[in-house]
């Protein structure tokens, strides 16, 4: 048996990250376009960054 945590990834893909914070994948690419989520590219991959997600959240919980 192993006593290994399970890996938190540090980025998701765009669907991935829209189902992770309950909005369309429309809305996500809106974000991304307003600078308020970080992308990363690898190859021709785009990729969401987990802690520009758990940002997102904490500035809108912020505001309610």
């Amino acid at each position: 048996m192993s006593n290994q945590r399970p890996v938190e990834p540090i980025c998701v893909r765009v669907n991935d990250a829209a189902r992770m914070i309950g909005i369309g994948r429309t809305k996500l690419y809106e974000l991304i376009s307003s600078g308020e989520l970080e992308t990363v590219k690898i190859g021709k991959a785009t990729r969401i960054t987990t802690a520009s997600l758990h940002r997102l959240v904490e500035r809108h919980r912020a505001l309610n």
